[in-house]
């Protein structure tokens, strides 16, 4: 028989490269929506799918180890004894790969007492001796002996799976110097630290090949250690024992009885229907197609999804009167759709779980649906937001908002949020919602109609329902949908910018940039483009010879905080220019955003960011309100140039004051922090009266730097490495100042701790009012992706209820003045801060209920402070 027309048999370690996969890949980007990580799996499999597409075996098994216990370790009690417990995201990996590989009609193989290795041996020796071309696929070393001119070796290489090294008999030569079959011998004298097998000390691979290739076999080399000189030959006489068990224990089975034969390897259809179940199951979604067409089954896979799929109604075209009649003949929940076309609707559509429609906007169709559309009737929308503000433009409102997919699903899955209805389609519904391809001029498929994507809207919506506790679904119900709907018309109204203020102070900073330009250049002799990091390397570190900063991919970091630390450090012109330039390009770049984002009404209409963030806190875009600066008071002649609008009287700025140490005082229940809160003291003279023994009015100014540092570090799990970098004191200083203030407030210490132990168990972090943060990485064997999460587990608690109380009090302040017909209306959400435009004769009003709103927005055991400033600009107004 010829070599091209031998069966191959393919046989492979499940464990061991499932364990592989498992540290190759970002346990944090592998997990199902019911938390089930599956980075190991999805990594064996996506080897495999390769593997068997280029090996092509017409016979295959994966074999498993059924425990760390087998035959060797009652010979040797310490076999294997140094490895540690299976990181606890890779427990429940292994029995659902096994459903996997099933599904994909392969055969799994393991027994009680054995190893994976002896039955890969026993069905590769089985296989050469039935005159089939063999390949073993594993990441044991073991393995090695059983390479010879029928058996190759595929082994992966450091990096994971996704590379195998081919190990025919003469690779393993060049490799170690040794046959195959010597390999063991090999590993018996130098030991296999992951088998925890101790070998002869000080005695390597090199000496290893040496001794056998001189004496031809262990066996020669043990009969004749006598005669090995020095001091790896008295080591290898104190060792012989050790040697001869190592070589028992890693010589492999090949004669161990299973169940099957290679006849019963032999590959098999696939079940269409149990790939997709389980592999949809585990969210692998890209390597459906690749296992279809692996198995030649795409037609199978295409049926057994058209079958599963539920075909979406064909959405009937309404005349815009019709809409109210069948308006009034749906019950319950309505989807709604409102597609867009320069900021205005374009077409609506509506949907009901039996049925949809859907019509062009037109003011016949604001009409005909604006009773209901304003009512309380519950409608369901998927990205509401911009779909509100388009209504709007329209003249229409909305009432009676009940969900929006898109805020519920970043609730669900706040670090990986599914950014558009088709995602969550797709993950929720395991289905795909249809699209059409924007590439392509006339598009193959149609894309799905308003009215059909109403229709899934309201499916995912039940979808989402079934995922979300309790806690969750009020965090959406009470907090972000309300918030939603003010956010819109925050959008709407915009704030006043003066575009004379910003145009005057950027020529102002151009002049002074170009100005310091030159000095620069004077100083070093010569131009340099100051934006280069390449050219500041140059200059910093090699003609000015400056200590060199953190080492990076592309040389010395010169990013601005790394030499303003240098510049302390070794101060020097050139620097002192350089962070001078960066601070004036830095606000012109700010100013140049601000500028061009100004529309013709001569506001500028930011878009804030709901679910951009883990803890809840908004951002804002297009442009970014939330990165102008304050500071300095160059800074502050940008906020300077937003004003009160034309047809008000003033801008009213409030913001919480230290609001996240108020709630870190009401989570720990410190007597010390809360009495310091309550008695109205300035909490950072009042800690640092306790943590220095003094009283209040001898605390320094350079006391009070010290202990506000440390308080709001330890919010962020600062150390005391961070805290004296930060203070730039001695690291021993750093830590009997945190010992200090623990001792005296101690309550503190314990919340913390406890807090990510909490965390550590539910997998979560969770806000006074039951916002939900995943936390995978707090039991993650990576120490760095573990130590991350621990700080990040720390403060997320305290930032995230920060962040609902502040919407709380910002949608129950726009509801307030809409009650009493105020024309005041909030215009902007800053961090801790709300800017309000305050209409002729309502400061009073507004005041009122600003200062109450937002100080009865959660129930503490400390009071919310807030401190309001007036003025006919932001930076007037500032408090």
């Amino acid at each position: 028989m010829t070599d091209s027309a031998k069966p191959t048999l393919l046989v492979v370690d499940g464990h061991s490269l499932a364990y592989r996969a498992f540290f190759a890949l970002p346990v944090d980007n592998f997990s199902t929506k019911d938390g089930q990580h599956t980075n190991g799996i999805y990594g064996f499999l996506s080897m495999l799918i390769n593997l068997i597409k280029a090996e092509k075996p017409t016979h295959l098994a994966v074999a498993f180890d059924t425990s760390r216990q087998s035959f060797r370790t009652r010979e040797y009690t310490e076999y294997k004894a140094n490895r540690s417990e299976s990181p606890s995201e890779f427990k429940g990996q292994i029995p659902l790969l096994q459903d996997c590989l099933a599904a994909m009609s392969i055969q799994v193989l393991q027994k009680e007492d054995f190893e994976a290795d002896d039955i890969l041996a026993t069905l590769a020796t089985q296989g050469a001796e039935q005159g089939f071309d063999v390949l073993v696929c594993s990441g044991d070393r073991d393995t090695i002996q059983l390479v010879n001119e029928d058996i190759t070796l595929l082994y992966p290489n450091v990096q994971g799976v996704s590379q195998l090294k081919r190990y025919d008999r003469q690779a393993v030569i060049d490799r170690y110097g040794v046959p195959p079959e010597q390999y063991p011998d090999i590993a018996a004298l130098v030991g296999e630290t992951s088998d925890n097998l101790p070998g002869v000390p000080k005695v390597g691979e090199k000496t290893a090949v040496k001794w056998i290739t001189q004496f031809g076999s262990l066996d020669a080399l043990l009969e004749n250690a006598d005669k090995v000189t020095g001091v790896v030959g008295n080591n290898l006489r104190e060792h012989l024992d050790d040697v001869r068990r190592n070589r028992t224990l890693n010589r492999l089975l090949r004669d161990v009885e299973l169940p099957l034969t290679i006849d019963d390897l032999e590959v098999q259809p696939m079940d269409a229907q149990g790939v997709r179940d389980i592999f949809s199951r585990l969210e692998f979604k890209t390597l459906i197609p690749r296992v279809a067409e692996l198995a030649g089954i795409e037609q199978q896979m295409a049926a057994v999804a058209s079958a599963a799929a539920v075909d979406a109604p064909v959405a009937a075209e309404l005349a815009p009167a019709d809409l109210a009649s069948w308006l009034e003949r749906s019950s319950g929940e309505v989807g709604v759709t409102i597609t867009i076309e320069g900021g205005l609707p374009r077409r609506i559509g509506l949907a009901t779980a039996a049925a949809a429609v859907e019509s062009d906007w037109s003011a016949e169709t604001a009409a005909s649906i604006q009773p209901w559309l304003s009512g309380d009737a519950p409608k369901i929308f998927s990205d509401a937001k911009p779909q509100l503000k388009a209504l709007a433009r329209a003249g229409a409102t909305v009432g009676g908002l009940a969900f929006d997919t898109i805020v519920a699903g970043w609730l669900l899955r706040p670090s990986f949020p599914d950014k558009t209805l088709a995602d969550l389609v797709d993950r929720f519904l395991d289905e795909k919602l249809p699209e059409a391809d924007p590439t392509q001029l006339v598009p193959e498929t149609e894309g799905a109609t308003p009215g059909q994507l109403s229709w899934y809207t309201l499916r995912v919506t039940e979808a989402l329902r079934g995922e979300m506790e309790p806690a969750v679904s009020a965090v959406l119900l009470d907090i972000e949908l309300p918030t939603l709907v003010t956010l819109a018309e925050m959008e709407l109204a915009g704030v006043t910018v003066s575009h004379a203020k910003l145009s005057a102070f950027s020529v102002e900073l151009a002049e002074r940039a170009d100005g310091i330009a030159q000095e620069a250049y004077a100083t070093i002799g010569r131009e340099v483009n100051l934006g280069s990091p390449k050219q500041l390397q140059e200059v910093l570190f090699e003609e000015l010879q400056l200590p060199k900063t953190r080492k990076t991919k592309t040389g010395y970091s010169t990013d601005a905080a790394v030499l303003a630390d240098l510049q302390e450090q070794a101060p020097h012109p050139f620097l002192d220019q350089l962070l001078q330039h960066r601070e004036a390009t830095k606000l012109r770049q700010i100013i140049e955003s601000l500028d061009t984002a100004i529309d013709a009404d001569e506001r500028v209409h930011t878009t804030y960011v709901q679910t951009g963030s883990q803890t809840g806190r908004l951002s804002s875009t297009d442009p970014n309100l939330q990165n102008i600066p304050v500071r300095t008071q160059e800074s502050r002649r940008i906020r300077a140039a937003f004003e009160v609008g034309a047809g008000y009287d003033t801008l009213l700025t409030a913001d919480y004051s230290q609001i996240e140490m108020r709630i870190m005082a009401h989570l720990s229940e410190d007597p010390g922090l809360i009495e310091a809160f309550n008695s109205g003291e300035d909490l950072h003279r009042f800690v640092g009266a306790r943590v220095f023994g003094v009283d209040p009015a001898d605390v320094t100014n350079a006391m009070r730097t010290k202990v506000k540092a440390m308080s709001y570090g330890l919010v962020y799990g600062l150390s005391a490495f961070g805290l004296s970098k930060q203070l730039r004191i001695e690291q021993a200083e750093a830590k009997q100042l945190m010992m200090e203030y623990f001792n005296r407030f101690g309550a503190v210490r314990d919340y913390l701790r406890s807090s990510v132990e909490q965390a550590r168990i539910d997998g979560y972090t969770a806000t006074i009012f039951g916002r939900r943060r995943p936390f995978p990485d707090l039991t993650s064997p990576n120490r760095v992706l573990r130590e991350n999460a621990e700080r990040a587990a720390l403060n997320a608690p305290i930032q995230g209820s920060a962040a609902d109380i502040m919407k709380i009090a910002l949608f129950r302040i726009h509801r307030e003045f809409a009650a009493e017909q105020l024309h005041s209306r909030v215009l902007m959400q800053i961090h801790d801060e709300l800017v309000v435009e305050v209409a002729d004769g309502e400061w009073d009003a507004a005041e009122r209920i600003v200062r109450e709103r937002m100080g009865d927005a959660a129930a503490l055991s400390v009071p919310l402070d807030v401190q309001i400033g007036r003025g006919g600009d932001w930076d007037e107004a500032a408090h």
